[in-house]
């Protein structure tokens, strides 16, 4: 540009290209090498070649134009707003101080007034263009530390989603073991009781036992893998009026007797209501054999939005149930599903639990259920 004398036709009053303006050339260029480390360094620098560029017929400045751009795309927002106003000002004051040269220079304003308005716009147009970059640059790392925010939320989920399946195991591994223990409890009691005068009883009981302990290993297994595999349940949960029918059963043949009755219409249950009904039936059977005089009165009622068990059976004045975990296990289970537990002594040697699991039970319950 400056060897053709300017990006028009040949005006006169500027110097031809000579040793000192190919050096100052190269001056105005030779600072962008480190302008993103310095930018305002390499502004500046760029700036005073530019000036000293004056006498010649020097159209369009593009070291200082590059310049302008990275220092625009490196300074501002909200950390840094003296820097950004002190380069503002410093582009800014670069055009009128280009004319105050000139016109100390012997150029007349009318000729240099078209040119010195195209250097304000490209300086204006560089300035926006490098701060819209800069904009672009922040919005970009602010999305990549949200980003990996969301990640580590998002891994922290699943760590606490994995704990709470590992404590719902855990809960039900310490129900099946507990359930068990107290069933093989009674019978092997009652197999010792009767094993003289009613061996074929005591022979019952016995197989009983055998039966709890084959199913309980099963279970143990199951949640066992469970814990290690970090899945879910591998069995599905109960669904209905008849797996609780088959519980019932399983503690009638062990000697307990039961008496049952359903109302309203029998349906399938949500997973975690479910397995609620189930182990809450389960325990309170198991203080009912334990705790009671071998009978248990059953009342099940499915409702339009929850289903309530009805435990009765009669008690001795040094066997009442409710001092041990069981009690507070199933009240935890119902408290889960946003349900009620009550436990209640009726007076006349009689124990009453009422339990309510509400169909719809909240969203953070249905994994721990």
């Amino acid at each position: 540009m400056l060897h053709q004398g300017g990006l028009g036709s040949d005006s006169d009053g500027y110097r031809s290209l000579d040793l000192t303006g190919f050096l100052l050339a190269v001056a105005s260029v030779a600072p962008l090498v480190w302008a993103r480390r310095a930018p305002g360094v390499a502004f500046a620098v760029s700036a005073a070649a530019t000036l000293a560029l004056i006498p010649y017929p020097l159209d369009v400045p593009p070291g200082l134009l590059i310049a302008t751009y990275m220092l625009a795309e490196a300074v501002g927002g909200g950390d840094t707003p003296r820097r950004r106003l002190w380069a503002a000002v410093s582009v800014a004051a670069f055009v009128p101080l280009t004319m105050t040269l000139m016109l100390l220079g012997d150029a007349s304003l009318s000729s240099m007034s078209s040119g010195m308005v195209a250097w304000a716009t490209m300086f204006a147009l560089v300035w926006t263009a490098g701060d819209r970059s800069r904009l672009r640059r922040d919005r970009i790392a602010e999305l990549e530390v949200h980003a990996r925010l969301r990640d580590q939320e998002l891994r922290g989920q699943r760590r606490l989603a994995a704990a709470q399946e590992r404590t719902r195991i855990a809960r039900e591994l310490h129900d099946s073991a507990g359930h068990a223990i107290n069933v093989i409890l009674v019978q092997a009691g009652a197999a010792r009781l009767l094993h003289d005068r009613d061996p074929e009883r005591s022979l019952r009981a016995i197989e009983t036992i055998e039966e709890v302990a084959q199913s309980t290993i099963a279970d143990i297994d199951r949640l066992v893998r469970a814990l290690r595999e970090d899945t879910g349940l591998a069995a599905p949960a109960p669904a209905g009026t008849t797996d609780l029918e088959q519980l019932v059963d399983r503690h009638r043949a062990g000697g307990l007797e039961v008496s049952t009755r359903f109302d309203g219409a029998p349906r399938g249950l949500p997973s975690g209501v479910a397995w609620a009904a189930y182990r809450i039936l389960q325990e309170a059977l198991t203080n009912a054999a334990r705790h009671g005089s071998g009978r248990a009165d059953v009342r099940m009622s499915y409702g339009e939005s929850a289903v309530e068990i009805l435990v009765r059976n009669p008690v001795g004045d040094r066997n009442r149930p409710g001092g041990g975990m069981g009690i507070v296990g199933m009240r935890e289970r119902a408290a889960l599903l946003d349900g009620t537990l009550e436990v209640h002594d009726e007076g006349a040697g009689m124990f009453r639990l009422r339990a309510r699991l509400p169909y719809d039970p909240p969203a953070t319950a249905g994994a721990v259920a």
